[in-house]
């Protein structure tokens, strides 16, 4: 029997749930609706337990506590809006005008447009037909009071039909918490039972927490549009920073909704445009403060979604559920979210839209340098040296991000021209975030590349500015660090950058190949080195490595010999040799930098 090809058949599965969602989204809507309050207010549910409280009555409660807040505010929305009903009349002969107003300005240019286009009357224009004359089309019959109630009742019938569905729903949800967690439990499986657990536990604390910021956001920006708009003398301020504040719960849309109707408002309730620019203005700057200040900082410790994620669910669940959909589409994708970070098939979405980023930052620093994007891995590493070290820089990305290349080279992925840019790029970024004073990419004098090896260029880069020996050798004895290698393309470029850091934190660092007699300013100033910092060894030169040391060791034999062994370094045959050989193992530059500071 033949079975469908893995992609055609994740096409089909996600076209028909597609449809289940449109052509079943009356009975989903709800269902979604009594979940989503469920798991939001389940920790004040869980509050009242810890007072005493058996599970049905703190659930009782909770339904209750949530009506009465919500029918006040209701009640004070309702009297806002009757109070400004009243006053609508005395409104509409100033919006009249300045509508009119709009209508002149939007039809000048139009009307200029078309003189200029008008062509002159012909002959032909003498026998035009004339235009029929217009019936009088009978007066339409005027509604009674009782077509007016039925059209209003069927209109409210809906929306309180739903609500009252929804309501019931939450309160079976709620009471039935725990017997419908079992039942998904079960049907997850016996294997996968700290799985499941850990995905509701996430689901419900990623809501309770988005939905409790959101309240709090949104109560603070309706509080202060309101404040706002009283101070400037507008009538019904409470009414519009309440229905501000509502209008955020639907993302993106509600606040062109509200900053409409405030503006609008303001227009008609004084003269001039004065009241209604400055309503518009000062909402906007709210507006765009509290979701470019405020919301990063509090909803990216709550939703767990990017911006561009909040963005796209509006989008598709807007499409598929309408009103209902632009309301629950941030809390139905971050249950996607959560339930892709422990089932491997929805794992595509939480890579997709989830806050944290997918690529660490060796990864995005490695694919930066393929592209040849050097002002971005430049203004990355400006911010990281902002809050630490070029040591750290270099154990965390920079050193990593190099390490993803050495297979990918190996192989034959990396193509030749890509490689030279990868050099182009180390060089150029290296220099730009180590060079003294350096604030990004500056113009310097060009060295040749020496048979390619990125550490040896980046040596005659410093000498052009240091001399020669990489600074004066008449400094005292023992103030010297070397930072030495056998002259491969790792060994240099270890080296190079481990001299750079340690310089940032002030010490007299050098760098030298043992292997190459013209780095080396004679035996005769062996005394002025403190310290030598050496690679670990690759497993192919283990036994040049250890003779290396071995001549350290007589030409230098007060310096203090340490060994850099990074966590990308694999073992080696003769470990225990390598070991014994040197005075200290370091795991990282920040320790290397450190043990150099420290003056041991």
């Amino acid at each position: 029997m033949s079975t469908l090809p893995t992609r055609p058949l994740y096409i089909i599965s996600a076209t028909c749930l597609l449809a289940i969602l449109y052509f079943g989204r009356d009975v989903l809507q709800s269902l979604a609706l009594a979940a989503i309050l469920s798991a939001a207010v389940a920790p004040l549910t869980r509050r009242f337990t810890r007072l005493g409280l058996s599970r049905a009555p703190a659930t009782l409660v909770t339904v209750i506590m949530a009506a009465l807040v919500l029918a006040g505010l209701g009640a004070v929305m309702v009297g806002q809006f009757a109070s400004l009903t009243d006053d609508l009349p005395s409104y509409r002969k100033e919006l009249r005008a300045k509508t009119k107003q709009l209508q002149r300005l939007a039809e000048r240019p139009l009307a200029t447009l078309e003189a200029r286009l008008q062509v002159v009357d012909v002959p032909g224009a003498l026998y035009a037909t004339p235009a029929p004359s217009r019936a009088t089309a009978p007066a339409p019959p005027r509604p009674n009071v009782q077509d007016t109630a039925g059209k209003l009742l069927s209109q409210i019938s809906g929306p309180l039909g739903q609500a009252g569905i929804v309501l019931v729903l939450f309160i079976f949800i709620s009471l039935e918490h725990e017997s419908l967690q079992d039942r998904l439990i079960r049907l997850a499986g016996d294997t996968a039972i700290s799985r499941t657990m850990q995905t509701l536990a996430d689901a419900a604390q990623g809501i309770s927490r988005f939905f409790f910021a959101q309240i709090i956001v949104n109560a603070a920006f309706g509080l202060a549009i309101a404040a706002t708009l009283w101070l400037l003398g507008l009538p019904h301020a409470f009414l519009w920073g309440t229905l501000a504040g509502v209008l955020r719960f639907v993302p993106y849309l509600g606040m062109l909704i509200a900053g409409s109707l405030i503006a609008l408002f303001a227009a008609a309730a004084g003269p001039g445009w004065t009241l209604a620019l400055t309503c518009m203005a000062l909402f906007l700057v709210l507006e765009v403060s509290v979701a470019y200040l405020v919301e990063p900082r509090v909803y990216g410790h709550s939703s767990g979604l990017s911006p561009l994620a909040v963005i796209v669910a509006a989008l598709v669940w807007g499409t598929l559920w309408g009103p209902v959909g632009l309301i629950l589409s941030t809390p139905l994708t971050l249950c996607l979210v959560v339930a892709g970070r422990h089932v491997q098939a929805l794992s595509p979405l939480t890579t997709l839209l989830g806050a944290a980023p997918s690529v660490g930052a060796a990864q995005r620093f490695y694919q930066r340098a393929l592209a040849g994007d050097i002002a971005a891995i430049v203004r990355d590493g400006m911010v990281r040296l902002k809050r630490g070290s070029l040591a750290a820089y270099c154990d965390k990305v920079l050193i990593p991000g190099m390490a993803m290349a050495v297979p990918e080279i190996e192989s034959g992925k990396v193509g030749d021209g890509q490689l030279d840019q990868l050099r182009k790029t180390i060089v150029e970024v290296t220099e730009a975030i180590s060079a003294p004073g350096a604030d990004g990419p500056c113009k310097r004098k060009r060295v040749p590349l020496m048979d390619k090896n990125i550490g040896s260029h980046l040596r005659k880069l410093r000498q052009a500015r240091t001399g020669q020996w990489q600074g004066s050798l008449d400094v005292p004895d023992r103030s010297v660090t070397l930072c030495a290698g056998l002259g491969s393309d790792r060994e240099d470029f270890l080296s190079e950058l481990l001299v750079r850091a340690l310089a940032e934190g002030g010490a007299d660092a050098r760098s030298v190949a043992l292997n190459r007699l013209e780095d080396s300013p004679g035996e005769d100033k062996a005394h002025l080195v403190s310290t030598v910092f050496l690679p670990y060894p690759e497993d192919t030169n283990t036994g040049a490595w250890l003779d290396a040391v071995a001549d350290l060791r007589s030409a230098m034999p007060h310096a203090c010999i340490v060994v850099i062994k990074l966590q990308l370094d694999g073992k080696v045959t003769r470990q225990a040799e390598v070991e014994k050989a040197v005075d200290l193992v370091v795991q990282s530059f920040e320790q290397a930098r450190a043990f150099v500071e420290s003056g041991i």
